[in-house]
């Protein structure tokens, strides 16, 4: 991998990450640190798994 295509794969993730991180916000009802901890370590794992996914339909 080249330096750009290892810098559009970090932004694809960091949008799924940000996108998943807002959804999670919304639909937990009190925000204190633990909620913010399971959400940003679960839309984590859900960013990378969009990432694989998308990576292994479209063969890149």
């Amino acid at each position: 991998m080249n330096r750009r295509t290892t810098l559009l794969a970090a932004a694809e993730f960091l949008a799924w990450w940000i996108a998943l991180a807002l959804l999670w916000l919304v639909l937990i009802s009190t925000v204190d640190t633990l909620e913010l901890a399971v959400g940003a370590a679960a839309a984590g794992l859900s960013a990378l798994a969009a990432v694989a996914a998308r990576r292994a339909v479209t063969g890149r």
